[in-house]
């Protein structure tokens, strides 16, 4: 699903990922750990080109989109990115704020984003709140807006940056409820510091660190046995 090749990224004199190769299958569920600072959410917003690689090759679905020539904004509708602070717009209800999108790209007639709406909002339990605005809306409730409004578009992949760093326990629980689900259909790629999320959401993990990939294995393996020192004090508290 997405080839990275030789990727940096630097702002200024600040080099913030050095040189990273990576590969992401199709329907693989991936979450990357590490410190603040390291490099991860940075990463994620590359994956689409919200921030333009410094350096370094990025191929998504079998189309270079670090190319100039690609059609970059028809690329971004098949990668669903779930924001940590939302990102709702507060001027327009919920119902307005999920079709804007379908609608003005024409992937959706208005009727369709209505139907699709309304489908979507049943399943996150928010139906009730299509005509209500954002500021009514609780944080839990406008992350899983948020993710509905990425759904719309028919992603193939999902990017989520730090989904449940700004909510309660049980709102993180519903929305990792949500995320589970999404496994089953899409990759998914998760920005998290949340070990404990980590371990339960994801088939494979990254641990970044100072703008490098230390190390990537199956969480299971990676939580379990890491091979690198500097993963394993991360892991376990000893890190810094």
């Amino acid at each position: 699903m997405i080839d990275v090749k030789n990727l940096s990224k630097s702002f200024g004199d600040h080099l913030v990922l050095d040189d990273i190769t990576e590969s992401i299958q199709v329907g693989e569920k991936v979450v990357i750990i590490g410190p603040s600072g390291s490099g991860k959410s940075t990463f994620l917003r590359c994956l689409n080109l919200l921030e333009t690689p410094t350096k370094g090759t990025i191929t998504f679905n079998g189309t270079e989109i670090t190319d100039p020539k690609a059609k970059i904004d028809q690329i971004r509708q098949q990668m669903g990115m779930v924001f940590q602070h939302f990102n709702l717009f507060p001027n327009m209800t919920i119902r307005k704020n999920i079709t804007l999108a379908p609608v003005r790209t024409k992937l959706l007639t208005q009727a369709e984003a209505d139907d699709t709406a309304t489908t979507l909002l049943r399943r996150v339990g928010l139906e009730d709140k299509a005509d209500s605005y954002p500021a009514q809306l609780s944080g839990g409730q406008k992350q899983r807006i948020a993710i509905v409004r990425a759904l719309m578009m028919k992603p193939k992949m999902m990017l989520f940056d730090e989904p449940t760093s700004a909510l309660d326990p049980i709102s993180t629980l519903k929305i990792e409820e949500l995320m589970e689900t999404l496994k089953k259909k899409y990759t998914v790629v998760i920005v998290t510091h949340n070990m404990q999320q980590a371990a339960r959401v994801s088939d494979d993990t990254a641990f970044f660190l100072v703008g490098e990939v230390v190390e990537k294995n199956a969480t299971s393996e990676i939580f379990a046995r890491p091979k690198d020192k500097r993963t394993e004090d991360y892991i376990t508290g000893r890190f810094g």
